[in-house]
């Protein structure tokens, strides 16, 4: 037990150090506000899965942990889409998810925002149109913001849904709060 010890003052701690404490005016305060200057309110978000690799889902979820932490942003995920205001869709859109996106798009109530995440949302990636793909998300529904990526980090992820937000702002596509 002792030599244990030993070694363990020896080498010391070998973790990386702790990132400092985001301040007040970081992109999380910044998005928090922003929302709540638009909406009024918390912005609800329905992530979509269209065919992805999963990728796009490991970041995305990555934006709930404490070091993003979207909802203290006042961004929250919700199980319908007709409490949704914002679609996440990842992944090229696949032949049999097709009609599901179309459903869960109409489903969603107006003004709605949809946000193709990763290089696959975007463009099809690596699987382009095929007989199983139908490509980008936005060849099959309307999409307001577009993240590259593969995968896109949370931050990118966090960004295109502020500029999706503002952007719908200054079209008056989004009521006041």
């Amino acid at each position: 037990m002792i030599q244990t010890l030993k070694r363990m003052i020896r080498t010391g701690i070998l973790t990386e150090r702790p990132q400092p404490i985001a301040p007040a005016g970081s992109s999380v305060a910044q998005t928090q506000e922003e929302i709540l200057k638009i909406l009024g309110r918390a912005l609800c978000l329905r992530q979509v899965d269209a065919g992805s690799c999963n990728g796009c889902e490991l970041e995305i979820q990555a934006l709930n942990n404490p070091y993003y932490n979207i909802e203290g942003a006042g961004i929250k995920f919700v199980a319908s889409p007709r409490h949704a205001d914002m679609l996440l869709v990842t992944g090229p859109v696949g032949v049999n998810m097709e009609e599901a996106l179309r459903r869960t798009f109409e489903a969603v109530p107006h003004p709605r925002l949809v946000v193709a995440v990763g290089d696959c949302g975007a463009c099809g990636g690596v699987f382009g149109k095929s007989y199983a793909s139908r490509g980008s998300v936005a060849d099959v529904i309307p999409v307001d913001c577009v993240v590259q990526g593969c995968p896109p980090s949370p931050q990118a992820i966090l960004n295109a849904i502020r500029s999706a937000v503002s952007s719908a702002a200054t079209d008056d596509r989004l009521p006041a709060g």
